[in-house]
């Protein structure tokens, strides 16, 4: 399987349903919340691609752009965008959606640094 066709099978989304136990005081989804999801999603792409033990070792530039309001569904979509030696960067896009609507509009998006390691922690190349 060429690279191109790992990224493309590596693609992976989740849903999810915005709940009243994971908004704030203004009924929109935590930032938090929304990070860790984000983290998440990024993680098992991370992993799919690579087949390996893979660590998150930084997230960069998270743009909040529109809030995510309690009783919607989210789809978290990410896939890898880079990949180096040892590493990989994932871009991950959370995109809302009305429950009772075909409304769909971009949340949030972000990037996500992930090393594979081995058993002792030591980072590996991603291609061997």
């Amino acid at each position: 399987m060429n690279k191109a066709e790992k990224i493309q099978q590596s693609e992976t989304r989740i849903f999810k349903a915005v709940f009243p136990n994971t908004t704030n005081h203004y009924d929109t989804l935590f930032g938090g919340t929304a990070m860790q999801l984000m983290d998440e999603v990024a993680f098992i792409a991370a992993t799919r691609y690579a087949r390996k033990r893979m660590v998150t070792v930084s997230s960069d530039k998270i743009d909040f752009k529109k809030a995510i309001p309690a009783g919607t569904i989210v789809e978290l979509i990410a896939r890898v965008v880079e990949t180096g030696n040892t590493s990989l960067k994932v871009l991950v896009e959370i995109f809302v959606e009305e429950m009772y609507s075909m409304e769909r509009y971009k949340a949030i998006s972000g990037t996500f640094t992930f090393v594979a390691i081995d058993e002792y922690k030591r980072p590996v190349p991603l291609e061997a």
